[in-house]
């Protein structure tokens, strides 16, 4: 009896280092919603098949220590901030994973229809994900920051030893005290508890794109939504030492 309650003993140790290993022993406490809610359902993204198969080309044949999950805020790295990232992004081997008017429900499904097979194996996983969540439907920040874990659940199930840095939404509308400002702050309340968990780590620089009132300036996203080059610089100086911080472990 007393050796079996060792090795039970014993057994629940290993398990529990091998938790401790993987990131956090429990996973995040993402909120519990209405299971057809459209920010957790997988839902096909129509119109953006041929940029979706191309992620898919990408997935098989790897090679990217970096990845960038997100909406039109990472697909903008392509053009807004394709400078920048040319510069100080793609020489980390990164790859930009990002759709235009994507929500969760929509990379959920990219990543049950081939974003996450094959060859990718990326050491570092950038996630900028929720706003379309908001500025579509105004969902309840409970349901986007839901949605935002089954991402970081996919991710982690798929690469367990991947460090993801789930970056809070970006501000958007000029004052504060917006409606979808607001909504997109209380989802970030929420995602902010994930941090530790999985290998999460939330990295908030919404500070850094906003005066010091609160304000949102057209000067760093002239439609009070998408960063223009001055933004993304902003976006990539806060970012590039995360990134280089993760690498080194």
């Amino acid at each position: 009896m007393q050796q079996t309650l060792v090795r039970c003993t014993r057994r629940a140790a290993a398990l529990a280092l091998v938790a401790l290993i993987a990131g956090c022993a429990t996973p995040p406490p993402i909120p519990v919603v209405p299971k057809d809610a459209k920010a957790i359902v997988p839902d096909p993204h129509n119109g953006t098949m041929p940029r979706h198969e191309k992620f898919n080309a990408l997935a098989q044949a790897g090679g990217f220590d970096v990845l960038f999950v997100g909406d039109s805020i990472t697909h903008g790295w392509e053009s807004g901030g394709k400078a920048v990232w040319d510069a100080k992004i793609a020489p980390f081997k990164a790859a930009n994973f990002g759709i235009g008017g994507d929500r969760t429900e929509h990379v959920l499904w990219r990543f049950e229809h081939g974003n996450l097979t094959g060859a990718l194996n990326p050491k570092v996983i950038i996630i900028m994900i929720g706003t379309n969540n908001t500025g579509h439907r105004k969902d309840k920040p409970e349901e986007t920051a839901a949605g935002i874990g089954a991402i970081c659940a996919k991710l982690h199930e798929r690469f367990p030893n991947a460090q993801q840095l789930l970056l809070a939404i970006f501000p958007r509308s000029a004052k504060p005290t917006d409606e979808m400002r607001v909504i997109n702050d209380k989802v970030n309340q929420i995602i902010a508890t994930y941090n530790g968990c999985w290998n999460i780590k939330f990295v908030d620089i919404n500070a850094k794109l906003l005066e010091a009132d609160g304000t949102l300036s057209r000067e760093i996203m002239p439609d009070l939504l998408h960063p223009n080059a001055k933004g993304y610089a902003i976006w990539a100086d806060a970012i590039v030492p995360e990134i280089q911080a993760a690498l080194k472990k």
